[in-house]
């Protein structure tokens, strides 16, 4: 444990759901661990008892990624943890594979409506149908007019134009739209949705005050600092500044609560992760601050400031577009210049006389 998760409470300890089981965080809230095929090598997602129409049932909030290992894993929780009840309906966080990737195989299997944000179902939808909607081209071009112009990454890049799709082969055809402030019954208790961006485009995490819970998907994680990025589909985003303000949502509530993270262990201490999250991004703007005032620098220059570790391709890409986010967020802030250089690639200087774009 690290010293900033010392300053966190894990109440359940180092306690896990095995694979196929469960563990009861609350009342009527079962928390379901399933295993990827990623350097994060796990999703935590949760079962809520619920009863919609008159039908006892329950409430799956994320998916886990379409993937053969998932739907075993699914069909283990099906014959040992539903105690005999349907899935009524799916809550998805936002749509990023890991949470979306089988919506649809739920839906299609319980007769279930998919609950999500209209933009991150757009968006879904979109990088569903194939190749040339994520990734591939664009996106090489994109990571390229930052500075990862090397001719291998370039092509390696452009030859992962399927990644999307292959794990989120497809997206149910009907939703139902959650909004920030929105208030779901789930069973006979009130959840709040509280939006989030900066890690996804319209992310909603759920709060319960009688159980005093908030289930955080990737917005609120416990170990590590969630991924927040510029990508090519809205390239001149000011990513780092809409996931801080999204964050300070949570100091509405109550310190105690206890906090379901998509990524790591139930815990509490969530306003001092807030301020945690703050901190760390404060300090790694810090040290882009500082390279930019000695140098004209691209997003690639910061990588091995911002990141101390090996990076392989798919790593590096992510680090990418953290880059950028740090460099947007000083750029439109007035700290740093940004000039498009004649190799096609953006370079940012600190300058008093910067302006806002």
């Amino acid at each position: 444990m690290n010293e900033l998760e010392q300053e966190l409470y894990y109440p359940l300890g180092d306690a896990l759901p095995e694979p196929g089981s469960s563990l009861e965080v609350a009342p009527g809230v079962r928390w379901i661990r399933m295993s990827l095929p990623f350097l994060l090598n796990h999703i935590n997602l949760w079962l809520l008892r619920d009863e919609i129409d008159g039908r006892q049932g329950w409430t799956v909030v994320d998916c886990c990624i379409s993937a053969d290992e998932s739907k075993a894993q699914w069909e283990r929780i099906f014959s040992t943890q539903l105690e005999g009840l349907p899935i009524l309906r799916v809550v998805v966080t936002h749509m990023h594979p890991d949470h979306i990737g089988l919506a649809y195989w739920l839906c299609e299997r319980w007769n279930a409506r998919l609950w999500i944000s209209a933009t991150d179902y757009h968006v879904a939808r979109l990088g569903a149908l194939g190749p040339t909607a994520f990734g591939g081209e664009a996106a090489a071009m994109y990571f390229a007019s930052h500075g990862l112009n090397d001719p291998g990454s370039v092509e390696q890049i452009k030859a992962r134009s399927n990644y999307f799709p292959k794990l989120v082969p497809a997206v149910p055809r009907q939703y139902r739209r959650m909004t920030d402030g929105d208030v779901l019954t789930i069973g006979a208790r009130a959840w709040s949705c509280i939006s989030g961006y900066g890690h996804a485009p319209e992310h909603i995490a759920l709060y319960c005050a009688e159980l005093g819970l908030l289930i955080g998907g990737d917005m609120m994680l416990p170990r590590i600092s969630t991924n927040v990025s510029v990508y090519e589909v809205e390239p001149e985003a000011n990513a780092l500044k809409e996931f801080l303000d999204s964050i300070d949502k949570f100091k509405a509530l109550p310190s105690g609560t206890l906090t379901l993270p998509s990524h790591g262990k139930p815990f509490t201490g969530l306003h001092i992760r807030v301020r945690q999250l703050h901190d760390h991004h404060r300090d790694r703007l810090a040290e882009v601050m500082d390279l930019c005032g000695r140098q004209a620098a691209c997003a690639a220059d910061v990588l091995p400031v911002m990141f101390k570790r090996p990076l392989d391709l798919h790593q590096k890409t992510f680090a990418m577009g953290e880059a950028v986010a740090h460099l947007h967020a000083l750029w439109y802030q007035g700290k740093l210049s940004r000039a498009l250089g004649e190799d096609g690639v953006y370079r940012f200087r600190t300058t008093a006389e910067s302006t806002h774009p």
